[in-house]
């Protein structure tokens, strides 16, 4: 039962509207082709429902707030965005204006990140040939190893037996030096240097053939060393493991240059480049700045973090700098178009999410007059945006007390940011509302979309006991709210049959211009 008195009070709360909405007045399209207008009386109005535009003060039909006076303007001519104060008005408003500028400026965009081995300094060691792992001469991870120092010492048959081969064939060689057939010394010299070869594949460094071909025994032991100075960053080698052809020992990173991997969110991109020279810190050195250089920008987002590793060159011969530090970094990043471009304060346009709107004061007016316009914005740098389109450089918008005018044209009816469209009048229906606009009038097509306002003449002659029947709406309707707002149950049912009643007995059947108007 409660939710039919609901109902009921809806309609009836819906009907009232519609009269009170009429207030004597129909609305017909506005003669486009007019040159002047009637005196418009004074506009009774709601704060919360602009809508709702009554001809004397009252209460608001929908949200029973009282109504305040809407004062005819002189600036419909100007566009439905316009808004047109005394002197008085915008200084109490405290509306503060600044000029469309052509200037470069910077932002700074903060990033964190952390300190990561160069992958082009990055060396895998492996054995060359077969063997067993005899003695370890680095045991431990983070040793730092200087080009050409021990590593392994491997056992290998293979090799011993590689050895003998150069050995052998280089006293072969020896013996046919002085041979007369000079085949058979070119054939001698040919199995040395394949036996030397032989050995440089698999692992022996030049030094340590000099050294065989000096010592003139080969050796059960291969002596691995490194080819890099840097640090060992990983260690699989084992004494007594035996290994393959292949298998890794040692990976040894070269410290003496790091990267910097950091992360960036896609807002931040539009200031990055390769090149630029960014500044960062670590906490394990506080006070101490270091600088490096963009290198690579990762061309794929990662879908998880939504952002896009940024990868710094840094130099690090002081070994300050530990893979996997936090590092804390700014770019100092400025527009680099050839010309500058349209910039703004932040705090001039009120962005909604999917529209920006700025106000905008006209010039050569004799009055603060004020045009809300919607303008396409680029990335925000600091304390000012740059502006895509919808501005001119010289303009001035507003930077304070811009929500004040806009609260003032929706006030109004007029477009404002959230209501782009208007505030105006809800559309009507076959019982109420609005008059349909001429095909081709002002009223209808671009102009009603635009927001512009109808103009009101005469409600056209109705019978005389259509009057009576909403006023035995109204009253019912008011019985039902005060029922209902003293929760009394009993006279809220007899309020909402009495309401139906009333509802049903009013006339629906009037013809031409007073029904559409009614």
């Amino acid at each position: 039962m409660r939710r039919s008195i609901i109902a009921i009070a809806i309609v009836a709360a819906f009907g009232l509207g519609l009269l009170l909405r009429g207030g004597g007045e129909a609305p017909v399209a506005q003669d486009g082709h007019a040159e002047e207008r009637a005196v418009a009386a004074t506009i009774w109005t709601c704060s919360m429902h602009p809508q709702i535009q009554l001809p004397a003060p009252g209460k608001c039909p929908i949200c029973f707030m009282d109504l305040i006076p809407l004062e005819a303007n002189d600036d419909d001519d100007l566009g439905p965005r316009t808004l047109v104060l005394s002197e008085a008005a915008a200084s109490l408003a405290e509306i503060q204006t600044t000029p469309v500028e052509r200037r470069r400026i910077s932002s700074r965009i903060r990033l964190i990140g952390e300190v990561t081995v160069d992958e082009t300094r990055n060396r895998a060691i492996s054995a060359w040939v077969p063997g067993r792992i005899d003695t370890l001469f680095i045991d431990f991870t983070g040793t730092e190893v200087a080009p050409g120092e021990p590593l392994v010492s491997l056992y290998s048959p293979t090799l011993y037996a590689a050895q003998a081969e150069l050995l052998n064939a280089l006293a072969a060689q020896g013996e046919l030096r002085e041979s007369p057939d000079p085949l058979m010394r070119r054939t001698a010299a040919a199995t040395v240097a394949s036996a030397r070869e032989r050995l440089r594949l698999w692992g022996l460094t030049s030094d340590q053939i000099a050294a065989l071909e000096v010592r003139g025994t080969a050796r059960h032991h291969l002596t691995i060393v490194s080819p890099l100075g840097g640090v060992v960053v990983h260690k699989n080698a084992v004494e007594g493991k035996y290994v393959e052809k292949g298998s890794m020992l040692y990976t040894v990173a070269d410290l003496s240059r790091v990267w910097i991997a950091m992360a960036a969110y896609e807002s931040d991109l539009v200031w990055l480049k390769e090149g630029q020279d960014v500044d960062f810190r670590v906490e394990a050195l506080p006070g101490r700045t270091f600088s490096g250089t963009v290198i690579f920008i990762d061309p794929v987002l990662d879908p998880r973090t939504r952002t896009v590793l940024v990868r710094l060159d840094v130099d690090n011969g002081e070994g300050a700098l530990k893979p996997g530090m936090f590092v804390h970094a700014v770019v100092a990043a400025e527009t680099d178009a050839a010309v500058p471009p349209l910039v703004i304060p932040a705090s001039a346009p009120l962005i909604t999410g999917e529209r920006a709107v700025v106000y905008v004061r006209l010039p050569e007016r004799d009055k603060p007059t004020f045009e809300g316009r919607e303008i396409v914005l680029g990335p925000r740098a600091g304390d000012h945006y740059l502006v895509v389109s919808g501005l001119v450089e010289g303009e001035l918008v507003v930077t304070k007390g811009n929500f004040k005018i806009d609260s003032a044209l929706q006030i109004q009816a007029k477009p404002s940011m959230m209501n782009p469209s208007g505030g105006g009048p809800a559309p009507g229906h076959a019982h109420g509302g609005n008059a349909p606009a001429a095909a081709g009038s002002p009223a209808g097509g671009d102009a009603a979309a635009s927001g512009d306002r109808v103009a009101h003449a005469e409600i056209p002659d109705v019978p005389a006991a259509f009057g009576p029947e909403l006023e035995d709406v109204l009253e019912s309707y008011l019985s039902l709210q005060a029922a209902l707002a003293a929760d009394d149950d009993a006279a809220a049912v007899r309020s909402a049959r009495s309401a139906a009643a009333a509802v049903a007995g009013v006339d629906m059947n009037l013809a031409g211009a007073a029904h559409a108007a009614w």
